[in-house]
């Protein structure tokens, strides 16, 4: 089965119109009805349906058209790896990371990356929302949580717990919560997402589920902000393992509520679409995987 006309299909189905999907290829419109004529006979299968005024999916069509989709994917990621083993890196990369894991944590490792591949250039964006990836320019975001969108392309970097954190000064001055209840006796630094506010905290011992509804005086849509003012003594903090782990380490902040378990929470390296799937992204991926591999061993 000829890969070209795979493409040919998914493109025409993406536009409804064989001419622009033609027009995107540099083939005449004859040419595209051809190939996709000569797919839907390999197939003895009906595609799309055709009419003066409309092109859609068949239900087989749609069926086809995801594992079409990720067919090809499959086979842009086989050819880039190839180029990640021979060491091919070059070009830019816009990426996107969040806050905290962007200021404190992913710089020096960008920038070991960027010294063994020196014709790498990279334009780093620091956000907590998910980018719009056309309208930002970005390629590619490191984000924590599953994307909504299922059209994405998510490779899974970790998976990891939350952890309930305060201040050495802030336990002596308020005291340590010693079951979730207590929690909302406390002052809690809350992180907000667009018009979301995470003041909602969920935990786990056993079979028992206990989701508290917290309350505090700072509220902040960066993240780092939120770390900043659990290790400034302001409040307690919900946050990832990797966010405060270097905290933890030197004795700024404690762990609080040990006992209790958080929902796991996974950090996700996105792209918008297969055609982002460089040899750059792939070669990205696996070095994050190695560092925040190397970073949770040591929490």
């Amino acid at each position: 089965m000829n890969t070209s006309d795979l493409d040919l299909f998914t493109r025409i189905a993406d536009s409804e119109s064989i001419t622009a999907s033609a027009k995107q290829l540099g083939i005449t419109p004859a040419a595209a009805s051809a190939a996709l004529k000569r797919l839907e006979k390999q197939l003895d299968t009906q595609l799309f349906i055709r009419s003066t005024r409309q092109l859609r999916l068949t239900s087989e069509g749609e069926h086809f058209l995801l594992y079409c989709q990720q067919a090809l994917a499959s086979l842009e990621e086989g050819k880039a790896s190839l180029h990640a083993i021979k060491g091919k890196i070059s070009g830019e990369l816009r990426l996107s990371v969040p806050s905290d894991l962007g200021r404190n944590i992913a710089i020096p490792w960008i920038d070991e990356m960027m010294e063994e591949h020196p014709e790498f250039s990279l334009k780093l964006s620091i956000s907590d929302s998910l980018s719009n990836f056309y309208l930002d320019r970005v390629d590619v975001a490191l984000r924590y949580g599953e994307p909504e969108d299922s059209s994405m392309i998510a490779f899974q970097i970790a998976t990891m717990e939350r952890l309930i954190i305060a201040s050495p000064d802030y336990i002596v001055s308020y005291g340590k919560p010693e079951h979730p209840d207590d929690l909302r006796q406390h002052n809690c630094l809350m992180f907000r997402l667009g018009s979301r506010s995470f003041n909602t905290w969920e935990l786990f011992r056993g079979e028992k589920r206990y989701k508290i509804s917290v309350k505090g005086d700072r509220e902040s849509d960066d993240a780092e902000i939120v770390r900043r003012w659990a290790v400034a003594g302001k409040g307690i903090g919900y946050k990832s393992v990797l966010d405060v782990n270097q905290d933890l380490k030197k004795g700024k902040l404690v762990r609080i509520l040990q006992e209790y378990q958080s929902k796991p929470l996974s950090l996700y390296l996105i792209c918008p679409s297969r055609q982002q799937l460089t040899p750059a992204v792939l070669l990205l991926r696996d070095f994050l995987r190695d560092k925040v591999a190397i970073e949770l061993a040591t929490a």
